[in-house]
């Protein structure tokens, strides 16, 4: 499954519409809280854990600067705090939609 349309239809969602008609609207603080990068979400190293630094919300945290395809599998957005190292696949996208925010 991989998205047909990626469109801002409002100040606080972002609409997906897949290649199977279904369409799938996410909150664009959901996104952004649940960016998959190492800096966000931490990392597993040699079977230990490192977690993230909290860092403090700095102004643009919320709003999207611009989305980039990563090759046929993804996404990366680009935020206006200048964050840009997270890559949602498509299948990280779909699944988002049942977290709540």
């Amino acid at each position: 499954m991989k998205p047909i349309s990626i469109k801002q239809t409002d100040s606080e969602t972002i609409t997906f519409t897949w290649d199977n008609q279904l369409v799938t609207p996410l909150n664009i603080e959901l996104l952004r809280d649940e960016c998959p990068c190492a800096e966000c979400k931490g990392e597993t190293i040699l079977m230990q854990q490192i977690l993230p630094v909290v860092k403090p919300k700095l102004p643009g945290h919320y709003r999207i600067q611009g989305i980039v395809p990563v090759g046929s599998y993804a996404i990366q957005i680009t935020w206006g705090d200048g964050h840009a190292t997270g890559l949602y696949s498509w299948e990280y996208l779909s699944n988002l939609q049942f977290k709540k925010k």
